[in-house]
């Protein structure tokens, strides 16, 4: 009789196991490489960013305002922002085309833009970052905004309860590059007054939570801290978990978290530069050093880490 040649089917679980193993083995690198990948757009994106502010500077002597607000917190309507206002330097002009400056942020005339997906303010590893949402406070808080992931750098925070967006005394020496303009008179900064050096200056950052998804950073809307955030020191403030930096606590309660960053990069966030250069930033960073570099002329000796 011919003998008929097979696997058994202890070989056959053997080999299913086998390439069960090398699966486990292997996912890891996989889900590495895929994230390098993520981490590596994002950091384009804020090069883009970051280059697009620089530029807009070039064309208009002065920078983009974060935001434009024209009375007291907290229920002013807003004008246009850092984000609407760079479009055109972002490859995005017919969307800038379609934005109103004639009428508020929040009016019915700018829902198109507000509710527009664009890329490059969007982190790939951030999940759900392109979704709509309706961010938590304002005068905006029963419509909807399109998400995302970014943020300018307005200064130093004052102290537990005083902040850029609605304090009388903001210092020079404390502000950032875009911080809020309208409320105080304050106007726009120019590159000549970031005397602590472009590429020792924070312009633009991360900022992402798992939790609390409407305190999150929403790309159109230029009221208070929904795409702008400040510098404090408080380590907290740079957890990516709004409701867990709430619940460590601290002076000003739930404010450092609102205006606040947050990435889903393992221990680091990005950062664009005022050189439009891009770092890495520590989660663990010297909160002193933190402040230092997110101020334009503090004169403080403070490097980037």
């Amino acid at each position: 009789m011919r003998r008929l040649r097979g696997f058994t089917l202890v070989e056959l679980l053997v080999v299913i196991a086998i390439i069960a193993m090398l699966v486990t083995l292997l996912l890891p690198a996989v889900q590495a490489a895929r994230e390098a990948a993520r981490k590596t757009q994002c950091s384009n994106n804020l090069k883009q960013m970051g280059l697009a502010v620089l530029n807009y500077h070039s064309a208009n002597g002065e920078f983009p305002p974060g935001g434009i607000t024209e009375g007291p917190c907290c229920n002013t309507k807003s004008r246009h922002c850092w984000t609407i206002s760079i479009l055109p330097f972002v490859e995005e002009q017919s969307l800038y085309d379609r934005y109103d400056f004639d009428v508020f942020n929040e009016d019915p005339q700018n829902e198109f833009v507000r509710q527009a997906i664009v890329p490059i303010y969007h982190c790939p590893s951030e999940p759900s970052a392109t979704q709509l949402d309706m961010p938590e406070s304002g005068p905006g808080n029963n419509l909807l905004y399109r998400r995302g992931s970014y943020r300018c750098m307005s200064g130093r925070v004052l102290g537990p309860e005083r902040y850029w967006d609605r304090d009388n005394e903001l210092p020079r020496h404390w502000r950032g590059v875009m911080h809020v303009v309208g409320v105080s008179n304050l106007k726009p900064e120019k590159i000549k007054n970031i005397i602590d050096g472009t590429s020792k200056t924070l312009a633009i950052g991360e900022m992402a939570t798992v939790t609390h998804k409407r305190r999150r950073t929403f790309w159109a809307y230029s009221y208070l801290g929904y795409n702008t955030s400040v510098a404090t020191t408080q380590s907290r403030s740079l957890l990516v978990d709004y409701d867990r930096c709430v619940e460590v606590g601290g002076p000003g309660g739930q404010n450092p978290c609102e205006r606040g960053w947050g990435g889903f990069h393992s221990g680091v966030l990005l950062f664009a530069l005022c050189d439009g250069s891009v770092r890495n930033v520590n989660i663990s960073i010297d909160m002193n050093v933190f402040v230092a570099i997110a101020t334009i002329s503090g004169e403080e000796v403070a490097q980037v880490p």
